[in-house]
């Protein structure tokens, strides 16, 4: 069974991405199809829009297969990890500049990596079971994939609360947040699919879109913009385990779990990328950090407390957010010369 399904169908470019026992993790070769597919339908006059759906009930795509990056950078092959982040911001890149409409069914987990694909679409559809994260942070990376624009992009500091917690979205808080455009119930996904086919005309899409379940984010936006406005990471994680409510208490929880010195280099690029240019600067960014996570960061430590000895207890090389300093920060996210991504 191939990994990722590609096709033409009527008038619609096809991508299924077809791990679903891997909850759609994306692979470097799918990465890779994507990209070269994208490059095919562009000039094909046949192909009238592009749909990307995913295998499975539980998620479009959990994230990047970072096992393949894990055991590649703990054998010092830091290339690997390169070539393929490099690769793949090219793909998001060319996700959300395509000169043709993209139609994203984002059920179930879509996270990391799978932002990447599914939310730079012109279309992005979410459903009852939707559940959105950015959870670098978690595992010792930045928001990526161009997480940190969409992140600058959303009302007011959700972005920094969403990228430094991990917290999940469900599909009215994907929608408040920037990360998706319309609410359509599962049940109707597969003849919203075959109309695009037949008619390569997006417009259905708006024909079975519904209102989409509240946002509890939405409600709770005076206090995350007071918790997370603070200049520095450390301020937020005072000002987060000084207040009361269930926002500050679940933010306090996720702030001394994840990474320090991720966190702190994520909020650097959510804010640079709020008053940046856009999404090819955001992601030439988020690369500087990626491209030393293996060796200078604590990325290899995150998955390996996460998927490989699943002991969830990673040492992070700082103890604290207050042992982070600018030094450090500006060290992760320095220029790259000659090995700076191209877009």
């Amino acid at each position: 069974m191939s990994e990722i399904d590609i096709r033409r169908i009527g008038t619609a470019g096809r991508i299924t991405l077809n791990r679903p026992d891997a909850l759609n993790a994306l692979t470097a070769a799918m990465s890779e199809a994507i990209e070269a597919a994208l490059n095919r339908w562009a000039s094909d006059s046949a192909v009238r829009l592009v749909v990307i759906d995913a295998s499975g009930d539980k998620a479009f795509c959990a994230g990047g297969d970072i096992a393949d990056l894990y055991a590649q950078g703990t054998a010092g092959q830091f290339g690997f990890g390169q070539d393929f982040w490099r690769q793949e911001y090219r793909m998001n890149a060319q996700i959300a500049g395509y000169g043709k409409p993209i139609v994203t069914l984002l059920q179930g987990f879509t996270m990391g990596g799978g932002v990447g694909v599914g939310c730079h679409a012109s279309h992005r559809i979410v459903c009852e079971n939707s559940q959105i994260a950015m959870p670098e942070c978690s595992i010792g990376l930045v928001p990526d994939v161009g997480g940190s624009h969409l992140l600058g992009r959303a009302p007011g500091h959700l972005g920094e609360y969403l990228g430094l917690t991990a917290a999940r979205m469900g599909p009215g808080d994907a929608i408040h947040a920037g990360f998706a455009d319309h609410y359509v119930p599962r049940d109707r996904w597969a003849e919203l699919i075959h109309t695009l086919e037949r008619t390569g005309d997006v417009a259905a899409v708006h024909q079975v879109t519904d209102t989409a379940p509240p946002s509890q984010m939405a409600k709770d936006a005076v206090e995350i913009d007071a918790l997370f406005a603070h200049d520095a990471l450390g301020s937020i994680v005072v000002a987060c385990g000084a207040a009361e409510g269930a926002v500050a208490e679940t933010a306090t929880r996720a702030l001394s779990r994840n990474a320090p010195l991720a966190m702190a280099c994520a909020l650097r690029l959510i804010r640079a990328a709020r008053a940046g240019t856009g999404l090819t600067e955001a992601l030439r960014q988020e690369f500087r950090y990626t491209f030393r996570a293996q060796q200078q960061g604590d990325f290899l430590e995150g998955i390996r407390a996460a998927i490989i000895d699943r002991d969830r207890n990673p040492v992070w090389t700082h103890s604290t957010a207050a042992e982070v300093t600018k030094a450090q920060i500006d060290a992760m996210l320095a220029p790259l010369g000659d090995d700076a991504l191209v877009l």
